[in-house]
């Protein structure tokens, strides 16, 4: 497969050279974002694991984000995948009212992208049924891979950002349903405990999401958006960006440190997103991303033009 991000702007085309279907375009999409995130992990990234190293002081610390850097060079020079783990698959969808492909279909394209992506590549295939643990296909299967939709009023695009997830990051998931009176104080205690909790295990130092309020399900959710957005972005409410900067220098005063075996640098950020809740709810999850914190997006015009942009 071709570099993704040397094609930016295209028309997708059959082998033959003739146009292809809108679905198939959003179906090659989706297995080049899939791959695409697999091997190069974006700039913001690479940035923040640099600024890591020139400020970790701790000799286990230093040794652990040299081989990281290392492993990255060698997956640029090789084009090769930057963990052997390739995750499960996880889309986030932003679908204009007047894109002329149905939801229905954009999510067969994903499905069909995924798994043509594994066996072509070809991938590790993760997926497996929850109760046999046999494996349901390549990278698909039930209700797999995962899509999260939003809507958009006025526009005829769609915007697909590919974020796959390993497990080690994954199984380091947490939720609490605080309680209003534990306030902002609680929230910190559980973010924090949370982290120390996981120790070693997510792959430190990677970004821990948060996810305050609106509803259980609702919080895990945006703990997962959290994790998305660019390494020092802030949200944009002054409350919330002023927990985030508190909450990332907390968690790296914890010793943690890379891959666990201490040092000043236990994670590259902190992000927070958060919705309105109930009186009496205060939900809070944690979502965390390994420091190969993958994604990829593009945004495919009605006309089945691609646009590939690591921030559609």
């Amino acid at each position: 497969m071709s570099s993704v991000n040397e094609q930016s702007v295209r028309p997708v085309q059959s082998l033959e050279g003739e146009p292809v279907s809108l679905q198939e375009t959003v179906t090659q999409t989706a297995g080049n974002l899939y791959v695409w995130a697999l091997k190069d992990i974006p700039q913001d990234l690479r940035d923040a694991l640099a600024a890591a190293a020139a400020r970790e002081t701790s000799v286990p610390g230093k040794r652990v984000l040299e081989t990281i850097h290392r492993n990255v060079s060698i997956a640029d020079s090789e084009r090769n995948l930057v963990c052997q783990d390739t995750g499960i698959a996880v889309f986030h969808c932003r679908v204009g009212e007047h894109f002329p492909l149905h939801p229905t279909r954009i999510y067969e394209a994903l499905r069909d992208g995924t798994a043509r992506a594994t066996v072509e590549h070809p991938l590790r295939s993760n997926a497996v049924h929850t109760i046999t643990r046999e494996n349901s296909g390549p990278n698909i299967g039930y209700r797999l891979p995962i899509v999260h939709w939003e809507f958009l009023p006025d526009s005829d695009g769609l915007d697909v950002k590919c974020v796959p997830k390993g497990s080690g990051s994954e199984n380091m998931s947490f939720l609490k349903m605080c309680v209003p009176a534990d306030g902002v104080n609680g929230i910190k205690r559980f973010v924090l405990e949370s982290i120390v909790s996981a120790g070693g295990k997510p792959c430190p130092p990677g970004i821990v999401g948060v996810g305050i309020g609106g509803s259980a399900d609702y919080a895990m959710y945006l703990a997962k958006e959290a994790i998305m957005r660019p390494i020092g972005t802030r949200n944009a409410d002054p409350l919330v960006a002023e927990l985030e900067d508190e909450l990332y220098g907390l968690l790296n005063e914890t010793g943690i440190g890379p891959m666990g075996l201490g040092g000043d640098v236990t994670v590259l950020q902190c992000h927070i997103e958060h919705a309105d809740t109930h009186m009496t709810l205060n939900p809070v999850a944690v979502n965390y991303q390994c420091w190969a914190a993958r994604r990829a997006s593009a945004h495919v015009s009605s006309s089945g033009v691609v646009d590939y942009d690591r921030e559609a």
